[in-house]
């Protein structure tokens, strides 16, 4: 008896083949047909089957059963998708009859029926396709029941219920068409986004299966893929991080810095500088503009400002600004740091005054005269007292007005106009970064010596010669002197509670060392004035030395005390208060004079 066997691919093809005696086609005789009792028993060994059949699929046939179950699940997907549509659209339309829950109750089996199949399919192997028909047709066999159930119920119903549930129908058809026409009309290649888009959702699809076989079949090369994306997110996000930390630092370089154009901040300055030179000569001419008084009394601030103050506030509140566009706004500033005023005072005093006018007085003079004596005549002399008028002068006291003009500069500083201007916390922090980078662009105002803060460490811990302060007058000066050191330079500065600019600072010493003296607020060239010209030679201790051009205006510009005239020392509101050398190039290019208090 020959032995039979099955194949997978004659399983399948539903055909058999017979084992074919090798030893026939050999050529050997035909006489083992004839067996004896050991071959017999050698024969009946050569039939019978040891160990386990092999079973296992080989890598066409996995991927084969593969395609099928997805197959399988796409057609499950699909018929559940109608079932669960059909059941929206029968819900919302159902009236209380026998013909809906009929057809509810079929649609419930066939949803239970679909289920099942996706259950066993997905439990099952591939040697269980074939009950998988049997569940099919038990599903298909209740939706059959449900539809027959459905019809019977629904020749029950009325007349008017069929009428209402046809109208309601007729209405979610017509309200069904408008939005698709509406739809359509938004979008005129509607139908053909919805193809692309159904293509686009296909392919994602067979993207995603093609994956998950990928993955099944190549479960190192996934790994390693992985590993790779970890890696470019990992750099993509550190590349990002470094983006954003660029845009960072970008944005804080703005924060900090002057972002208009070098020689606009430079030309509005000189606009600036402008304004105070004609206050400088309004000052000048008060004496020619106001002429008849009995005396004019100054009390002048420097009339100078901090640049970079300036342009951080123009920078604050108009960014990139040009000249044109601020120019208004350079008016209004300069009216809030400078206020000017002449103060007219009418006194009544008391004077001498010498007066003319004729006085008659009278003199004895000698006169001869004659008379008869005894009828002769005689001379004799007689005194007379003869009347004459003088023309004399006298002192009288008498009233008068006394008429003097005060005028007054006072220099409140841009950091008035700072207040006035009302700005937000958000730009009042800017202009404080401003100031403090000093908008990034330190150099761009030159040297100007007091817009550049700074103590020579040459001259931090300097101490004046103890001879110098041997000279009473002159130690009394530089005691009150040394107590504002390290003051911070402000401009109209001229007391301790508000600090000082430079002529503020000489006068506050001056007018409160206990020397005696009381010349009152003067500017750096009304000090020049007061004081007597000292030649270079003869500096003593307590002089005065001047410079000019350190801004814009006539004449002195700046004034310090001299305490070492030997090494060539002062001490002098720079920025801050300090002991400096005026041997410099700086100080030497703007050297003036040396006065003397007297």
């Amino acid at each position: 008896m020959n032995e039979e066997k099955y194949t997978r691919n004659s399983a399948k093809k539903s055909t058999r083949k017979k084992k074919v005696n090798p030893d026939i086609h050999a050529g050997k005789s035909h006489g083992k047909k004839l067996k004896n009792d050991s071959s017999a028993a050698r024969s009946y060994r050569d039939k019978i089957r040891y160990g386990k059949k092999d079973n296992s699929l080989s890598v066409s046939e996995a991927k084969e059963l593969r395609s099928m179950k997805k197959q399988g699940r796409r057609r499950i997907y699909k018929n559940q998708a109608v079932a669960a549509t059909v059941r929206k659209t029968t819900i919302k339309n159902e009236d209380d009859n026998s013909g809906t829950d009929s057809l509810n109750a079929g649609l419930a089996a066939v949803e239970a029926g679909i289920g099942k199949v996706r259950e066993h399919g997905q439990a099952r192997k591939y040697s269980s396709k074939i009950h998988n028909r049997s569940d099919h047709l038990d599903a298909v066999q209740g939706a059959k029941g449900a539809k027959e159930a459905g019809e019977a119920g629904e020749s029950t119903m009325s007349a008017t219920v069929k009428k209402t549930r046809k109208k309601l129908m007729q209405r979610e058809f017509a309200e069904a068409a408008a939005k698709k026409q509406a739809k359509e009309a938004a979008n005129g290649a509607g139908k053909i986004s919805k193809k692309l888009t159904d293509q686009a959702e296909d392919l994602m699809g067979r993207l995603a299966e093609m994956l998950k076989e990928f993955c099944e079949d190549h479960p190192i090369g996934m790994i390693i893929a992985v590993a790779i994306l970890i890696v470019v997110l990992v750099l993509s996000g550190a590349l990002t991080s470094c983006s954003a930390l660029g845009s960072g630092i970008n944005s804080g370089t703005v924060a900090t810095s002057f972002t208009a154009e070098d020689d606009d901040i430079r030309q509005v300055e000189a606009d600036y500088v402008a304004l105070e030179t004609a206050l400088q000569n309004k000052v000048d001419s008060i004496e020619t503009d106001h002429p008849g008084y009995d005396e004019y009394n100054y009390s002048l601030s420097e009339i100078s400002h901090n640049p970079f103050e300036l342009a951080a506030l123009l920078t604050v509140l108009y960014e990139n600004y040009t000249p044109s566009e601020v120019q208004s706004k350079l008016q209004t500033i300069f009216d809030y740091q400078y206020t000017l005023t002449s103060t007219e005072v009418v006194e009544i005093r008391t004077r001498t005054e010498t007066r003319w006018h004729y006085v008659t007085h009278y003199r004895d003079e000698e006169r001869t005269g004659y008379r008869l004596v005894n009828g002769r005549l005689e001379s004799y002399t007689y005194t007379v007292s003869v009347p004459y008028e003088v023309y004399e002068s006298y002192e009288v006291e008498v009233e008068y007005e006394y008429k003097i003009l005060n005028t007054t500069l006072t220099n409140n500083g841009i950091s008035a106009a700072v207040s006035a201007l009302n700005l937000t916390q958000d730009q009042m922090e800017r202009y404080t970064l401003l100031l403090e980078t000093r908008g990034n662009k330190p150099d761009i105002f030159g040297d100007n010596v007091y817009a550049n803060p700074g103590v020579s460490e040459e001259y931090e811990r300097y101490a004046v010669p103890g001879e110098y302060l041997t000279d009473q007058q002159f130690s009394n000066m530089h005691r009150e002197a040394e107590k504002y050191l390290g003051y911070p330079y402000v401009w109209g500065g001229s007391s301790p509670g508000t600090s000082f600019d430079c002529s503020g600072f000489v006068s506050y010493v001056i007018n409160n060392c206990g020397n005696g003296w009381n010349y009152g607020r003067l500017t750096a060239n009304g000090w020049k004035n007061a004081t007597a010209r000292v030649a270079a030679s003869d500096v003593k201790p307590g002089d005065l030395v001047f410079f000019q051009g350190t801004y814009n205006t006539a004449g002195a510009s700046h004034v310090g005390i001299v305490v070492d005239p030997v090494n060539k020392i002062m001490i002098h509101c720079g920025n801050p208060i300090q002991y400096a050398s005026y041997d410099t190039p700086y100080w030497r290019a703007h050297a003036y004079c040396y006065g003397r208090i007297q």
